[in-house]
């Protein structure tokens, strides 16, 4: 999304014909573009409900044009069926953003974002990590449930098994920022059975 120790030297990056790259990360973020981190940021001091409210009510114009910002009151209404259908209970809007979560808890609390701000592009960076059996296959099954037509996804992972539970329909594999490799799922399954070494 914008990490400040890259520096771009070359080439561009738009999105539906704008320059991504002259945009900071929360303008990328509003133009639906959700990233998901490898290891989330424990930050103490601010509440999940605050958390989620603030960034609903700046998405929106885009999610839904001409709505008027959410308070907190309506907002807690608002958020229950999404708590219910990522198997959260509602005190968890009362902890600390990520502040002493489990695995299982932070990738739930982003699939939660996911559903909430509904954006069109997805990158989602070794989400499958730090779960025990049981919410990976939760964490599977909603992103399974979010897929659709209309979103891109990009699921960046050294595991597979992820994959059986969400449809894929290109597989591309990177060897020190090169793609090495490009192909359907079936190329998921030949390296499952041969690793990551193209036969010659």
């Amino acid at each position: 999304m914008g990490n400040p120790t890259y520096e771009v030297t070359e080439g561009t990056l738009s999105l539906d014909g704008e320059d991504l790259l002259a945009l900071s990360p929360e303008k990328r973020s509003i133009k639906g573009i959700f990233l998901s981190f490898q290891n989330v940021t424990e930050i103490k001091g601010i509440k999940i409900s605050e958390y989620l409210r603030t960034i609903y009510n700046l998405h929106l114009p885009r999610i839904a044009p001409g709505t008027n910002a959410l308070s907190p009151m309506l907002f807690n209404r608002f958020i229950k069926p999404l708590l219910v259908s990522c198997d959260i209970p509602e005190t968890f809007l009362e902890r600390d953003l990520n502040v002493g979560f489990s695995g299982g808890e932070k990738r739930k609390l982003e699939v939660l974002q996911l559903k909430l701000l509904q954006p069109t592009y997805i990158i989602l960076d070794e989400i499958d990590s730090g779960l025990d059996l049981d919410a990976f296959r939760l964490v599977a099954k909603m992103l399974s449930e979010f897929a659709s037509p209309e979103r891109s996804i990009i699921i960046i992972t050294h595991y597979f098994e992820i994959l059986d539970s969400i449809p894929v329909d290109q597989v591309v594999v990177m060897n020190r920022g090169i793609i090495a490799r490009r192909g359907g799922a079936e190329l998921s399954s030949e390296i499952r059975q041969k690793g990551f070494k193209e036969e010659k």
